[in-house]
């Protein structure tokens, strides 16, 4: 038998760790991601001012797994009819198969947009990034960054951030169509992100929608026209390639069908509630630890000719939410809202207890020293 794990990001490492310790010894396992190494995708904006992070922050796979079998390559298709997965290197059949590939960016058609643009899904992303802000740190400029979840806030952030320890003339605008940043969380939480944003210099524009972008100049809704030497885009996210760019709908079994599931950012999920559930690090690994559950439950009913198990079903209570905003942070946890040292402390140890709980304490121990500035040497 042959369980296929597609992609080796959240979900995905959480879930084949999990299986790796709890499925029988014939059952064949295998990891599937064109990269090798996971990437701890919330500290990503880090990259931008810190590139020495790229390391902290890039896990390489073969040191995550004793017993599942790496393949490095390209999803590119699924066929769940036919149980087989077509990657770029060759087609692999499977028995279960758990569908893990996150998210890309969504540009909604909008002209201009995705050539003009930098997105923020992969290390040379940040990288890019950096390369071309680095310039305007020196002529002055704006750098823009459309749309402000969390991932928008987070690289406004740290490009204030980086503006700021240079003390140089950089414009950081984020725009966003909606009335507010964090559109959807907590108002108390979204006013103390605005605030940390406004006090970093940050130019906050709600209710600014794009409707395209030039070489040199976004034009908006209204038909204001700004002018940007840097634009990054964070405005939203549509499902993998893999998938035909859908997120696909799934229940709260997290199930396409009896014998392929989809987890994490790939799935448009809802909870045993009827509850949608957020595209987000936290949902992702609850997710995956749902499935395993499910997969070493079907493993183990294989042959018996009885009835498939029951499914498990995700349930989605969050403990609450986590930004970084430059070197500050906004914490929520339960009704409470935390700013300053105390939310810095509180994303270092929700960072490093992921870490740790994949087996990176040396990339925990080192993301707690940059989250916390603090020097070992």
């Amino acid at each position: 038998m042959r369980i296929v794990v597609c992609g080796a990001g959240y979900a995905g490492v959480t879930l084949a760790r999990s299986l790796e310790r709890r499925l029988p010894e014939e059952t064949e396992l295998v990891v599937v991601d064109e990269r090798p190494y996971h990437l701890i995708q919330h500290e990503l904006h880090r990259v931008i001012r810190r590139p020495e992070l790229a390391e902290t922050i890039s896990v390489p796979l073969d040191s995550l797994f004793e017993r599942a079998t790496l393949r490095e390559t390209r999803v590119e298709a699924i066929d769940v009819d036919e149980r087989i997965i077509r990657c770029a290197d060759g087609e692999l059949e499977y028995d279960y198969a758990a569908i893990c590939l996150g998210a890309e960016t969504a540009y909604y058609g909008l002209p201009g947009v995705e050539e003009h643009s930098i997105p923020l899904k992969r290390l040379e992303h940040a990288r890019e990034i950096r390369e071309c802000v680095l310039p305007l740190l020196d002529s002055g400029g704006r750098a823009v960054v459309g749309g402000a979840g969390l991932s928008g806030v987070q690289v406004a952030g740290e490009l204030a951030a980086l503006a700021r320890e240079e003390a140089a003339p950089l414009d950081v605008t984020l725009l966003e169509r909606f009335d507010t940043v964090a559109p959807n969380f907590p108002a108390n939480f979204r006013t103390a992100v605005a605030e940390e944003l406004e006090e970093r210099g940050a130019d906050l524009r709600t209710e600014t929608a794009v409707r395209r972008t030039t070489a040199d100049a976004i034009e908006t809704a209204d038909g204001e026209a700004i002018p940007y030497g840097l634009f990054v885009w964070t405005g939203g996210i549509r499902g993998p390639d893999a998938l035909g760019g859908r997120r696909s709908p799934v229940r709260s079994d997290l199930r396409l069908d009896s014998r392929t599931f989809a987890v994490g950012d790939a799935a448009k999920a809802v909870d045993r509630d009827g509850e949608a559930v957020p595209a987000s690090a936290q949902a992702a690994i609850r997710e995956a630890r749902v499935v395993a559950d499910s997969l070493v439950a079907l493993v183990g009913s294989e042959g018996s000719g009885g009835f498939d198990p029951r499914p498990e079903r995700f349930g989605f209570d969050s403990p609450g939410w986590l930004v970084s905003v430059g070197d500050g942070a906004v914490a929520q946890v339960g009704p409470s809202v935390l700013r300053g040292r105390a939310a810095l402390a509180l994303k270092a140890s929700v960072g490093a207890g992921y870490l740790s709980s994949v087996g990176a304490v040396r990339n925990a121990v080192d993301l707690v020293d940059e989250e916390l500035g603090i020097d070992r040497s």
